[in-house]
């Protein structure tokens, strides 16, 4: 079965029953569909030229830094208020339903970790999407993100109780994290959390299940398995994902039927992950998993390699190598480096497709081989 074949698939964003049934059909097909954290318009439109070329589904999120950054840094962004990061993201997901459906393929809009300090920038886009709702008859986004993951475990899942009961009604997803993600992100250092914390255990992932399933099930889990967020030399993170299938199998056990699998995953942290810790990963479970380091890293790369490429063209405005009458205004456009950072980003996210088995089990084969977007292969 085509991810195509899905009831109600379409070009364009997907929220509710849609949404869900995407992410139920990658967990039993064992890929999980890659969200890439957007903080412009160039940003986004590499995602989508990205999905477009592998005729593949993506997730498109927002974090709170991120939407500000969006709106414009320069616009007022009160503690307790936090306009600018609300403007930002409800603008990025406008911005993403008037283009998506150019580009052919089901996009997912997701805001990304939401502290308890940034409740009020969750409580603007949950205004902005009953709006949306009562409009249109669905959601402005697809989905949020609760990360409460470093107060105490009863408080974390019952503000994730209040909001999912907001949420239901809008056929929104949850996502919520239980154990802490290392690392830094957006401006939250969790780089000095004790070891132990980044370890989630089967009875913490349980009480998540038991406090919101009652409520929808639409919600998944982040649950710690030593993930950090950052890329680091290899050993110096210890990821345990086969936690993720133990847990999984506590569940089993305690809710019986015949869902072997019956938690909704999602990977933090992946960004510098090796294949083998991500195989395991999708394997037990995971149906969304995260990427941000290493598109940061591949953006940059672009504008660096134009600048070197280019370097001698863009150091006055007029006067180069051919001749110092010459101008060079084609070169320090902003959208001639910003297109290079563009394709090289692209070229990235190709690579993330191929990790997370999204080209092989997705669905119907894509207009581009991975060849031809990511280059040769290397290996196996």
């Amino acid at each position: 079965m085509s991810f195509w074949e899905i009831p109600g698939m379409k070009a364009g964003v997907v929220t509710g029953e849609v949404a869900w049934s995407l992410y139920k059909h990658a967990k039993e097909k064992g890929f999980a569909i890659p969200a890439f954290n957007c903080t412009s318009t160039s940003t986004v439109n590499a995602v989508l030229e990205a999905g477009k070329k592998l005729n593949r589904p993506v997730t498109i999120q927002f974090s709170e830094g991120g939407s500000a950054f969006f709106a414009g840094k320069s616009l007022p962004n009160d503690k307790g208020k936090l306009q600018a990061s609300i403007l930002g993201a409800v603008c990025g997901a406008h911005y993403v339903r008037q283009v998506a459906p150019a580009y052919g393929i089901p996009v997912i809009v997701h805001s990304d970790h939401c502290a308890k300090k940034l409740l009020p920038w969750f409580d603007g886009m949950l205004e902005a999407d009953e709006a949306f709702f009562n409009a249109h008859g669905e959601p402005l986004f697809t989905s949020h993100m609760l990360d409460l993951s470093e107060e105490p475990d009863a408080e974390n899942i019952e503000v994730c109780q209040k909001y999912l009961k907001k949420m239901a009604p809008l056929n929104l997803i949850l996502e919520m994290e239980i154990g802490i993600t290392g690392g830094v992100e957006d401006g939250v250092d969790n780089s000095g959390v004790s070891k132990e914390k980044l370890y989630s255990t089967p009875e913490d992932v349980f009480a998540v299940y038991e406090g919101l399933s009652p409520i929808s099930e639409k919600f998944m889990i982040a649950a710690a398995f030593g993930n950090v967020h950052g890329v680091y030399k290899p050993g110096n993170v210890k990821l345990r994902p086969e936690l993720l299938q133990e847990f999984q199998n506590y569940a089993q056990e305690k809710i019986g039927g015949s869902d072997d699998k019956p938690y909704f995953f999602v990977f933090h942290g992946g960004s510098g992950s090796e294949k083998h810790e991500i195989a395991t990963a999708l394997g037990a479970g995971v149906a969304k998993m995260n990427v941000d380091t290493d598109t940061q890293w591949s953006y940059w790369s672009g504008i660096r390699h134009f600048e070197q490429k280019y370097h001698d063209y863009l150091q006055a405005q007029i006067g180069n190598p051919d001749g110092e009458d010459k101008p060079n205004k084609k070169y320090y456009d902003p959208r001639a480096c910003m297109r290079s950072a563009e394709e090289s980003t692209v070229k990235r996210l190709a690579q993330c497709f191929d990790d997370l088995r999204c080209l092989n089990v997705c669905g119907r084969g894509p207009p581009d081989t991975p060849e031809n977007v990511l280059g040769p292969r290397r290996g196996g």
